[in-house]
């Protein structure tokens, strides 16, 4: 099993420990925010085994169907993630305004500080450790887990400090307040989130830095003249160049192909921690519409 599968099998197994232990405490206390916590972690588990789905066809080599591998399938997984999110943290916002509007009171605070103090201690492992995962594979859909997880350390810390504060002061409106305030922040890393996925489904360009990166490669080649109609995008871990390359008329095909073959190592540099496919069209004249 691959280092990213295990990641989402890990996960799997944390969002289970923590969503029965939290669904209990959270019925018994009629707490908005670890309910709420609850809810979140029933769809941590959902989302870790949709992880794994979508890795395992991620991994797949390029077929005659579909001969550039299925690496989008990540991106498409960090949307419907970061919407799966959206929706928690709608239901989250909703809770805490009618535990506001309807005056509840949380019972079993103790119980619900010592469910919160151990969901904030697995989070926080899990997030050390799918951090690690992500920046041994640079795989999209272990840094949205990530990313899943590091929102839910955030509102699990959010939810201890609201009961917290309810037991030694008794506002049982406090509740309501950080069910809010975890809401609006759960919402706006699943926005990000949601938009990192879909500019990749819409094939977006590659990086600024590393765009003008491959065309200083290209124009430090004194062989090269010129060059044109360069487009570069990411599906999953793999990085895509397409390029057309100018030379003199007069050069041999052996030493233009040696000059391509140069470039494309020099490009690969700029990112090594991920896999390139670089195509390199020779042309002995500008043919750019430009030019003609």
């Amino acid at each position: 099993m691959s280092l990213q599968k295990s990641a989402t099998v890990v996960a799997s197994i944390v969002a289970t420990i923590l969503v029965i232990i939290k669904l209990v405490v959270g019925i018994l206390s009629g707490s908005a925010a670890v309910l709420a916590s609850a809810i979140d972690s029933i769809l941590d588990i959902a989302v870790s085994l949709f992880n794994y789905f979508a890795i395992s066809k991620a991994e797949k080599a390029p077929s005659e169907k579909f001969n550039y591998g299925l690496g989008k399938i990540e991106a498409l997984a960090a949307v419907i993630e970061g919407t799966i999110i959206t929706i928690s943290g709608l239901f989250i916002f909703y809770k805490g305004a009618i535990n506001i509007i309807e005056h509840k009171e949380i019972t079993y605070l103790g119980s619900s500080l010592l469910v919160m103090v151990i969901s904030i201690i697995l989070t926080g492992a899990l997030v050390l450790f799918l951090n690690y995962v992500y920046k041994k594979t640079q795989n999209m859909v272990i840094k949205s887990d990530a990313l899943h997880y590091k929102t839910d350390l955030f509102s699990n810390s959010a939810v201890l400090a609201s009961l917290a504060i309810i037991y030694f002061t008794g506002w049982h409106w406090i509740d309501g307040i950080f069910g809010i305030a975890i809401a609006i922040y759960i919402i706006k890393e699943a926005y990000e989130l949601i938009k990192e996925g879909t500019l990749m489904l819409l094939d977006v360009a590659l990086e600024e830095e590393i765009v003008e990166g491959i065309k200083k490669i290209i124009s430090s080649q004194p062989e090269v003249t010129g060059y044109h109609y360069l487009k570069t995008r990411r599906s999953g871990n793999t990085n895509f160049v397409d390029v057309h390359v100018v030379f003199t008329p007069e050069i041999s095909l052996m030493d233009a192909h040696r000059v391509s073959d140069k470039i494309e190592e020099e490009i690969k540099k700029l990112d090594p921690k991920s896999e390139w496919y670089i195509v390199i069209h020779l042309d002995p004249y500008d043919d750019s519409p430009h030019n003609e």
